[in-house]
């Protein structure tokens, strides 16, 4: 009998599913036959008046070609003057282009594996502490147990032993790790010596000391006296392509240099000692990392960089003010400082990435969608929202997406929002799993574990999006310059074949 029922549904079932998988198929070829059609419009029409050019060429004789030149003679005035114009126009956008910014390499810390800290390891210390009560102790334990985070997360050295080890000059000790391990293998990959370096650019949100962190790294690699140093605090985990449009931006002015930003953060300072459940989640996914990029405008290292700066779009929503305390650093009720995130975050965050977008879709996305997407913006107003607005297909503009790893419900949204495949996810998502949200790095990571996978080509686009407080909404987009291997010690370089895994929420 079962086997007669399973046999009945199936059968039944069969053409019904052939049929929609039919549909869909249908579906997809015409809106790439679409795409490719508008896309390539005036490629066509310039093909089709070369066809007409030639027939018309073909049937003229030399009494035609006689009558031409005479009357092109005629006119030798209006045609030196609009050859003037044409070259000089050419002269001038030669000359004011902005000069390309190039990726050289870029490079992730790799915490020695004594900082290894897996969530049973992360909630017997949290208990034997002594800050938390039962109630705090659980959310914790069940807010990591949903985070999507694995077992080989790292913390700082001041938190691996009990009790913790919280003052400056630990919080010192982590910065140097972090900041000095990522460069150390940065100036080694791209062979760059440190005094060539013009431009340096640092962002840390919670961790800003005096000196500071720039200054940390021009006296551990004695960089020249007049290099231009940025030290970046309080701007989130978006802050690392705030760094990369600051650099390029002194590129733009400073020609023939190079400029490194580095990105991290500072768990050590970052716990949050109290029972405020809406300040308790940052300390269940930060963790320890960061990275180093290095930025050149030398037209000689495009043949060595990996990729080229194409856009960068910043949103800023801090003039509502929902927006701007939805994540704020502040005291409880006890005096326990720590991140407060508010039940506004993601639709904020909704919000502020769909601005963005909105802004870099015109600059990235093909024709095809743009007119697809205003035409039903069109349609809606004139029906009164009646019609399902459209969604552009983003992955018509980028190949690779490198979407900050803050947690699940991050990833989960994005992924909902712009229909990304699981695929499309899986660098955020193993980055989450493997090194936790390492702040404005993360992105970084992710574009590694693209690399150690082998799936970026030459010619493939990279988006790099990031949220932050105050709140933010910063996007990236890089063109891959060639096929890019890892570069050597990869923070994937040991695990990659293991990954993707299965994540249990």
């Amino acid at each position: 009998m079962d086997g007669a029922r399973e046999s009945r549904i199936g059968g039944g079932g069969g053409g019904g599913s052939v049929g929609v998988q039919n549909r869909q198929t249908r579906s997809v070829y015409l809106k790439l036959g679409y795409h490719y059609l508008v896309s390539n419009l005036l490629t066509l029409c310039l093909l089709a008046l070369a066809v007409l050019i030639s027939v018309e060429a073909s049937q003229m004789n030399r009494d035609d070609l006689r009558q031409l030149w005479i009357h092109a003679q005629y006119h030798v005035v209006s045609i030196t003057i609009c050859s003037a114009v044409i070259v000089s126009g050419l002269t001038v956008y030669v000359v004011t282009r902005p000069r390309p910014v190039y990726m050289v390499d870029s490079s992730c810390y790799l915490p020695p594996d004594h900082l290894k800290a897996p969530s049973t390891m992360f909630m017997d210390h949290v208990r034997q502490i002594g800050y938390f009560d039962d109630d705090a102790l659980e959310f914790q334990r069940m807010i990591l147990e949903r985070s999507g985070l694995g077992e080989e997360t790292y913390l700082p050295e001041a938190m691996i032993h009990v009790p913790f080890r919280i003052s400056m000059a630990a919080a010192r000790e982590e910065a140097e790790q972090v900041m000095f391990g990522a460069l150390d293998n940065l100036f080694a990959n791209t062979d760059v010596d440190p005094k060539d370096v013009g431009i340096l650019v640092v962002n840390c949100s919670i961790f800003c000391p005096t000196p500071s962190l720039s200054a940390m790294i021009v006296n551990k690699y004695k960089l020249r006296s007049n290099i231009r140093t940025f030290n970046l605090g309080g701007m989130g985990c978006s802050a690392s392509v705030i760094g990369v449009d600051l650099a390029k931006d002194m590129l733009l002015l400073h020609r023939n240099t190079y400029a490194v930003v580095v990105s991290a953060e500072n768990t050590t300072l970052n716990g949050y000692f109290g029972n405020n459940k809406s300040m308790l989640v940052p300390n269940c996914l930060f963790r320890v990392g960061g990275a180093a990029v290095m930025l050149s405008n030398k037209s000689r290292d495009k043949r060595r960089a990996k990729y080229r700066l194409v856009h960068v779009v910043r949103t800023h929503r801090g003039a509502d003010d929902k927006a701007f305390r939805c994540a704020y650093q502040k005291e409880d009720d006890n005096g326990k400082k720590g991140v407060f995130l508010s039940k506004d975050l993601m639709p904020i965050a909704g919000e502020t990435l769909k601005a963005n977008f909105t802004t870099l879709g015109p600059l990235v996305l093909p024709v095809s969608e743009q007119i697809l997407y205003f035409t039903t913006l069109l349609v809606n107003k004139l029906f009164n929202g009646k019609v399902k607005p459209y969604i552009p297909d983003s992955k018509l503009a980028f190949e690779h997406f490198c979407i900050h790893a803050g947690g699940r419900a991050v990833i989960d949204e994005i992924e909902k929002g712009f229909q990304l495949s699981p695929v499309d996810v899986e660098p955020a998502r193993m980055t989450l799993h493997r090194f936790g949200n390492t702040s404005s790095s993360s992105t970084w990571y992710e574009l590694a574990y693209i690399e150690a996978k082998g799936r970026m080509r030459r010619g493939d686009r990279v988006w790099q999006i990031a949220f932050g407080s105050g709140f933010k909404c910063n996007s990236a987009v890089w063109e891959a310059l060639r096929d890019v291997k890892p570069s050597k010690n990869s923070p994937w370089e040991d695990c990659i074949d293991k990954y993707p895994v299965t994540v249990r929420y």
